[in-house]
């Protein structure tokens, strides 16, 4: 049975469900302006990797995301076409492919930050400027405690111990 928390009978409304709610739309709507623009979260995935880490292997880069390698290549390579990536061969230790973000890959990821933070401004748009600051701040804690594996049977928690196992004899 549910345990009554304020404001719903529903035990689908507790917090941890619509976190994941809110993610599943959010994904959804950046995915569809994605599409708008004729790509996928895998070219913004590897469009940030670069801009980020900067210039990269491609077997390296391939290695480092987490989608199959053949996916990897193909949006690799649409991008190269794109002139959004450049590629260089250069010869340390044998034949490499480095791949770095050109000024128009630069160029595209601002916009596509420019539309997250567009639809950020929408989604929040009944909240104060204080609530989203706090909103922030909460979800980058839960965020630090989900990456620590704080929650998942077995994971770490919150301070450090674990509570006894049911049924091990501690009081």
């Amino acid at each position: 049975m549910y345990d009554g928390r304020k404001g719903s009978s529903s035990p689908f409304e507790q917090t941890v469900y619509l976190l994941s709610e809110a993610g599943r739309a959010v994904d959804r709507l950046l995915a569809e302006q994605l599409e708008d623009r004729g790509l996928t979260p895998a070219h913004q995935a590897l469009l940030s990797t670069l801009a980020t880490l900067g210039p990269h292997g491609r077997r390296d880069l391939v290695e480092r995301l987490a989608m199959p390698g053949a996916d990897a290549h193909r949006v690799l390579d649409d991008l190269l076409s794109r002139g959004l990536l450049q590629s260089t061969v250069v010869h340390i230790g044998g034949r490499q492919e480095l791949l770095a973000i050109t000024d128009p890959g630069r160029a595209t990821l601002d916009l596509l930050h420019a539309d997250a933070s567009a639809a950020q401004d929408g989604l929040l748009a009944s909240l104060t400027r204080g609530q989203r600051v706090e909103l922030n701040s909460l979800l980058r804690r839960v965020c630090a405690a989900a990456a620590r594996g704080v929650g998942r049977p077995g994971g770490a928690t919150i301070g450090g111990s674990r509570a006894p196992a049911a049924g091990n004899g501690s009081a």
